[in-house]
């Protein structure tokens, strides 16, 4: 392990405040002056208890509720029985508003919480099993799986086991709580779906088949943006996972940089070393001679939130619910216990896209005709099935926009808009950069940002397209394809999306497919200027049938589609061509001289007209040439 230790010396003469922040006291002391606290009140809490030391017990101090507390839950792999979920429900209408937040990594945290009554809901909630150990800030967070594991048809190898093993190893284990670098996130499936997210945490446990053999393939080094890389690991037992996720865990405690922390996750020391060299460094600590990977498995990606329920194994069905946003409440959750309780096995299962199962339901359809449906649907609209969005502005410190709500607002519009029978859209949203929403991976992404309105900053996304959870064993990030739309104008340029999918797609087709079919013969400049361009013509009322062709002759060549899409909506104004004849997306007789689109189209918008003398000048050493040139002329506002 010598290059480990050259990385890391290299880059261990400094340390950043938070290593710092650690040497003033053991995370053992803050959580034993719980009481205390409670006692004294809000001002006996010292800062760095406020700021840290606390967060490593799930506790989080939050300036945007002043003197409230959050509480971030573990949940082994979203598992909760009803008795866990009763007490959950009664802690947050009892101490906190009634509120809760499902979150994407399975989990669920409580809010507006006093220090006074944190020692009462932590007792109420270890009594059945639930508590906050070592959720927060530099520690191995809640470890993720597929929220049906062998209760589902497609699962191979049952994992729930392995999960609650892994987790025994570091959970309430002082020689694991705040002694890493930075957080470490861990997922593990046996499941041929991906209903975890699976590829994009700092380790990474799917299933995989070698030599006739069911195992699990090893990825690392995932995070926000990153999708993790295969480790070249396969691991044919539990008594495997545990050793090699034991070993990557002590790599990281030893090894793991702690100078920047925007650069301290585990992707950055195996980007100082390369994977061969962890990979053997796995090997010599776990002492065991690993075998090379085998043939990755969980390749599907999961469909239940578009039936509405799941059968199971035994005949039963995991019923969905969706909560748009993740915004729940306590009274919500008693609810969900009792009918659980009433319909099910007593099982409840939350899943990476903010909603819930109630399992082991053997009578459905009496089972959605109870009140808590009609506001929590087993079976939304395409906009809602899919639906994420992290914390925002008003719960987190980071939050650039509010983000819950501008969601929800964005898909009820769409709903008006565009409604759809049928159909699958991922749309995640994540409030800034930090991207808890994991809006790197929806079919459509929204992240946060500032952006400007007649001169004055309000709230933006940027958009993105193409993210997916499962494609050729592994995930894949999305690609920006609008940076700084306003909030209020981004839901005309998805709108525009929304219809071309809803003319053009096939029948059942998801938008993923659709996108994978149609979208991606064009440059994201194309892609996100004809969505600015359709928004631009309803505004403008300029009824054209002018939208993605099926068929593309311009390549990914931006010049090109500039010019061919200038020709084509020259052509559906004026019902001619603008020029006799072309060769490679240009005119033939150079003399020729263009026709002022004003005199053939008497009512022609003048923005329109403008931005195909550009697009089309008869002298070609003036035409545009990317659409960042024309896309002034189509703007809904001043930026």
């Amino acid at each position: 392990m010598e290059a480990l230790k050259k990385a890391y010396e290299a880059r261990a003469n400094k340390l950043n405040k938070i290593e710092k922040l650690k040497g003033l006291r053991s995370p053992k002391e803050a959580i034993q002056q719980l009481e205390y606290y409670a006692q004294n009140g809000y001002a006996s809490i010292p800062d760095e208890d406020k700021s840290y030391f606390l967060k490593c017990f799930g506790i989080y101090d939050r300036p945007a509720t002043p003197e409230r507390f959050m509480l971030k839950l573990r949940i082994p792999g979203g598992y909760l029985n009803a008795t866990q979920a009763k007490v959950i429900g009664e802690c947050a209408k009892e101490f906190g508003k009634d509120y809760i937040d499902l979150t994407t990594r399975a989990q669920c945290e409580l809010r507006y919480l006093r220090i006074e009554d944190l020692p009462t809901i932590i007792k109420r909630l270890e009594s059945v099993g639930i508590d906050a150990y070592q959720t927060g800030v530099d520690n191995i967070r809640g470890i993720m799986a597929d929220p049906f594991d062998d209760s589902a048809f497609d699962n191979i190898l049952p994992s729930h086991h392995i999960l609650l093993k892994m987790q025994d190893i570091f959970l309430h284990n002082y020689e694991w709580i705040s002694t890493l670098p930075r957080k470490f996130n861990t997922a593990i499936t046996g499941n041929i779906s991906n209903r975890c997210n699976v590829f994009c945490h700092d380790a990474s446990f799917a299933l995989a088949q070698k030599d006739g053999v069911y195992g699990y393939n090893m990825y690392l080094g995932g995070k926000v943006g990153v999708v993790g890389k295969p480790a070249d690991i396969f691991l044919q037992n539990e008594a495997e996972v545990l050793a090699a996720f034991s070993s990557i865990i002590d790599i990281f405690k030893r090894f793991g940089f702690r100078d920047n922390r925007n650069k301290n996750r585990l992707h950055f020391l195996i980007e100082s070393v390369g994977m061969a060299e962890i990979r053997a460094a796995i090997c010599e600590n776990a002492g065991r001679d690993f075998a090379h990977a085998g043939i990755t498995m969980t390749q599907m990606d999961y469909f239940e939130p578009d039936q509405g329920r799941v059968q199971l194994r035994d005949g039963s069905f995991g019923v969905h619910a969706v909560i748009p946003s993740g915004i729940f409440s306590g009274c919500a959750l008693i609810s969900v216990a009792d009918l659980a309780s009433r319909y099910g096995d007593e099982n409840i299962r939350l899943d990476m896209e903010q909603s819930l199962y109630i399992m082991g339901v053997k009578d459905v359809d009496a089972l959605l005709k109870e009140d808590f449906f009609s506001e929590y649907k087993s079976l939304n609209t395409p906009y809602f099935n899919h639906l994420i969005a992290c914390a925002g502005t008003e719960h987190c410190p980071f939050g650039v926009i509010e983000n819950k709500n501008d969601a929800i607002e964005m898909a009820s519009y769409l709903d008006e808009k565009v409604p759809l029978e049928s159909g699958r859209i991922r749309m995640y949203w994540s409030a800034c950069v930090k991207g808890c929403g994991i809006h790197g991976l929806g079919d459509i992404g929204f992240e946060g940002c500032k952006a400007k309105v007649n001169g004055i900053n309000g709230s933006g996304v940027n958009i993105y397209l193409g993210g997916k959870l499962s494609a050729n064993s592994g995930a894949i990030e999305g690609h920006t394809i609008i940076k700084g739309a306003p909030l209020e104008y981004a839901k005309y340029y998805i709108e525009s999306l929304m219809l071309e999918y809803k003319k053009l797609r096939n029948n059942n087709e998801s938008f993923e497919a659709f996108n994978e079919r149609v979208l991606t013969n064009f440059t994201n400049a194309k892609i996100g200027f004809m969505m600015m361009l359709q928004a631009y013509m309803r505004a403008k009322n300029i009824e054209l049938d002018f939208g993605f062709e099926t068929k593309v002759i311009t390549g990914k060549n931006e010049e090109f589609e500039v010019f061919e899409l200038g020709r084509k909506l020259y052509y559906q104004l004026a019902k001619k061509e603008p020029y006799s004849s072309y060769e490679r997306f240009t005119n033939v007789i150079k003399s020729e001289k263009l026709d002022d689109i004003r005199k053939l189209v008497g009512d022609v918008d003048e923005n329109i007209a403008q931005m195909l003398e550009l697009i089309l000048h008869s002298d070609e050493r003036k035409r545009a040439v990317v659409f960042s040139e024309i896309t002034p002329f189509i703007m809904l506002y001043e930026k």
